[in-house]
């Protein structure tokens, strides 16, 4: 294995066999490793990263600790997991206990990969829910920047391994809000409607079936897709060049093997889409005029909101990290009348923050000292309806993923709403960008927090009870997951 130096970095991670192998033989153990971990790995991210990521974890770890999500689904993993770990707790094995206790989850993947686990997570109801640290192997990586892990795509030698798994070990755990969304959309009259046929959907959004015939939202002629995100969901400009280069992506993929070309590719669709020329491209629709947008401030009280007729992109923002790492809602000057109700982006407050973009010109801006978009709101929840026969189609994204839209013919015939939906556990690295709302040496936060709570009216608590992302695994609260 190496120099002894090696070995004791491979002790603190190791997870034997008889905790991750059912019927393996049970095996005494005399070292408690101080930071057991499961490694989920999208093989296909980052070019060949992906695949050299699994070689070299498999070789510093026992091979059964570390998966490819392209061979194994993370649900049926970590409810294995769990199960044997109730399991043998329940019979007194104290190491079980305690690798339960300080068990941590690596990803390696972009954004999407990442925002796929967290929704694994929360929907499994897990007893201690571990805590997640992200490896950036996708173009943007948001959502690894916001933590401190890092933008750019890993080495993946063993010593850079070694490295990254002894931050994993020293890094906080720190809470953040999750996001639930909803869409709603009529079906077709005529052929398939189970998937709607224009819908190619990330894996972040799931189709739900309704079961109870009270429902008020049970609305006959409807589909209904709900999910999760973690980071942000975007809509209008901005997500249209994230679907055409993903389009791109997956006609060669062969080409998209290096991040430099990536990032230089999506400026050049950019351009072409008419992110930075609005005029030019008269297919190009502002906000305003494709949807009327309410917001809910205060519990049970939506109100409207008004979106400048400038704005072609719109983002509900969680983490001060998009486009690469840029905060598009910055540090608003409190003293200014216009902002005097607007605060930090904490990521544990219930609420997300609501910018608006008019070009890629404007996002530029970001770039500079107290750069910022449009702040247009905080809010704890958020409605699109969409309007008839202004567009065919529009684009939204949610942690990376983009999907092209349809939109209706006829009035409210699409809605798409955001809510408030429990916390995960991420971990941070000192460099962390990200700010918590009960950090002590931020004295910006007002003595009264914003009401956050996540008690639902009767008619929403079945389609919001999850994100979609483990549905095979129905648990109630206060299921035995060992039973």
């Amino acid at each position: 294995m190496g120099d002894d130096n090696s070995i004791r970095i491979l002790k603190e991670f190791y997870i034997p066999d008889y905790i991750l192998v059912p019927g393996a033989k049970i095996a005494s153990v005399s070292h408690i490793p101080a930071c057991p971990v499961i490694v989920f790995i999208n093989g296909k991210s980052g070019g060949q990263l992906g695949g050299e990521l699994l070689v070299t974890y498999s070789s510093l770890l026992n091979k059964n600790q570390v998966f490819d999500l392209g061979l194994k689904a993370p649900d049926k993993v970590l409810h294995q997991l769990y199960a044997t770990l109730e399991k043998f707790k329940y019979r007194g094995d104290n190491f079980a206990a305690e690798i339960q206790k300080r068990l941590r989850i690596v990803v390696a993947g972009g954004d999407g990969t990442a925002s796929w686990l967290l929704g694994v997570i929360a929907d499994l109801k897990l007893p201690q829910p571990p805590p997640v640290a992200t490896v950036p192997l996708g173009t943007g990586n948001n959502l690894p920047f916001a933590f401190g892990w890092g933008k750019k795509n890993p080495a993946t030698d063993r010593p850079s391994v070694a490295s990254f798994l002894n931050q994993v070990k020293d890094a906080k755990e720190m809470k953040i809000d999750s996001w639930h969304i909803v869409m709603r959309m009529r079906a077709p009259k005529e052929g398939s409607c189970d998937p709607i046929a224009p819908l190619e959907l990330p894996h972040a959004m799931h189709a739900f079936n309704r079961v109870s015939s009270t429902d008020k939202l049970n609305l006959e002629g409807y589909h209904t897709y709900r999910g999760g995100f973690w980071n942000y969901f975007s809509m209008g400009m901005d997500a249209q060049v994230s679907y055409a280069f993903h389009s791109e992506r997956k006609l060669h993929p062969e080409k998209f093997k290096n991040q430099l070309y990536n990032q230089r590719t999506y400026l050049k669709l950019g351009c072409k889409q008419g992110w930075f020329c609005a005029s030019l491209f008269q297919h190009s629709r502002n906000i305003a005029q494709l949807t009327k947008v309410k917001i809910m401030k205060k519990q049970d009280q939506w109100e409207d909101l008004y979106i400048p007729h400038s704005i072609r992109s719109i983002v509900c923002l969680n983490l001060p990290s998009f486009s690469g790492g840029l905060n598009p809602w910055g540090k608003p000057n409190r003293k200014k009348s216009i902002y005097r109700d607007l605060t930090l982006p904490f990521v544990d407050d219930g609420l997300f923050e609501v910018v608006g973009f008019r070009d890629a010109w404007h996002g530029l801006a970001l770039i500079t000292p107290n750069g910022h978009g449009t702040r247009l709101a905080q809010a704890s929840r958020i409605r699109f309806k969409f309007h008839k026969a202004t567009a065919d189609c529009t684009f939204m994204r949610i942690d990376g993923e983009p999907w092209k839209q349809p939109l209706p013919q006829d009035d409210d015939k699409v809605v798409v709403e955001i809510s408030h939906h429990g916390q995960v556990s991420m971990l941070a690295t000192p460099s962390c960008r990200s700010k918590s709302v009960h950090d002590p040496f931020l004295h910006t936060v007002d003595s009264e927090e914003e009401d956050s709570s996540d008690e639902e009216s009767s008619e929403n608590s079945e389609e919001r009870r999850k994100f979609g992302a483990a549905d095979t695994f129905n648990y109630t609260d206060g299921n035995d997951i060992a039973h």
